[in-house]
């Protein structure tokens, strides 16, 4: 079995058209035809069924198309690995970004990271902390920046960086505005404006509510943390968030206040593959980021 007769199967299984398929590929019609006869002989079934000069795939055909195209992609992996050993200053990052992470300082960060690694190109793959981590056991990315950091897993390992505090934010005309500190018995009746079932920080305020006693009233629940801050300002209702989500784009009529409850807060850093070795490119990220929130905190103290 060849890679070009993988290649000529998968293109004549994505158009449904040897011809086309040809064309795409700039070689003669015939050439395409008598490797896909190759390939089909070897596997000692046939991979098409052919309808006049259409073609479609077999049952068999599916499947095996499924795992070429995984044949592919990691050929081209391994070689954009190759690549990134020869140059790391030159290589492409798959970087994962937890959805629901405060984006201030990240932003602050990445600038730094493109002016000492210009030539460096960053890929974002962002969604919640076990959709990058389902991404990472693919092999589709091997770094991803998590909010809270995973411990204690089969396929990752967390590094922290920093911790942060969860507050209160509510309209700037709300009673709770007079109290110091807020217990999380006192939101019993409060509609909540929060991210959707499947994020941690909605976890964390379930958990809490329960065990004060009573089921929080979800009022919104969505993923973006402006949408979120901007329907606390306009009355919907109130919202917890990361204490670093006040530091931009915060409405001018909203109040932030602690929370008694020692279980929000959430600890910030990045997941990598347990079991492979970060490319060159990737550890000069991994090594940029622990020097970066080290610098920053030690400021900040």
């Amino acid at each position: 079995m060849e890679l070009r007769q993988i290649i000529y199967f998968i293109e004549v299984a994505k158009r449904e058209h040897v011809t086309k398929a040809a064309e795409n590929l700039h070689v003669a019609q015939s050439a395409i035809s008598r490797q896909i006869s190759l390939l089909e002989a070897e596997l000692g079934t046939s991979l098409f069924i052919r309808e006049g000069r259409n073609v479609r795939l077999t049952h068999i055909g599916k499947i095996f198309l499924e795992h070429a195209e995984r044949v592919v992609i990691e050929l081209d992996k391994a070689k954009e690995k190759v690549e990134e050993y020869l140059n790391p200053e030159a290589g492409i990052i798959h970087l994962g970004f937890s959805t629901g992470l405060s984006v201030s300082t990240f932003s602050m960060m990445f600038s730094q990271f493109r002016e000492n690694h210009p030539n460096l190109h960053v890929h974002f793959h962002q969604g919640t902390t076990p959709y990058l981590i389902k991404q990472i056991e693919r092999g589709d990315i091997d770094i991803a920046f998590v909010a809270p950091v995973t411990s204690d897993h089969p396929v990752v390992k967390g590094d922290i960086f920093f911790t942060e505090k969860m507050l209160v934010l509510l309209p700037e005309n709300h009673y709770l505005c007079s109290e110091p500190v807020i217990r999380i018995g006192q939101l019993k009746e409060e509609r909540f404006v929060t991210f959707r079932s499947g994020f941690f920080i909605r976890e964390t305020i379930e958990k809490a509510c329960h065990q004060s006693g009573f089921q929080p009233i979800i009022a919104f629940e969505g993923e973006d943390m402006d949408t979120i801050k901007g329907l606390v300002a306009a009355g919907v209702g109130i919202a917890i968030l990361p204490e670093l989500a006040f530091s931009y784009n915060l409405p001018k009529d909203v109040r932030t206040k602690e929370i008694s409850d020692p279980s929000f807060v959430r600890s910030v850093g990045v997941i990598t593959p347990k079991k492979r070795e970060l490319a060159p490119s990737e550890k000069l990220l991994y090594q940029f980021l622990k020097s970066f929130y080290d610098r920053l905190y030690r400021f900040q103290m």
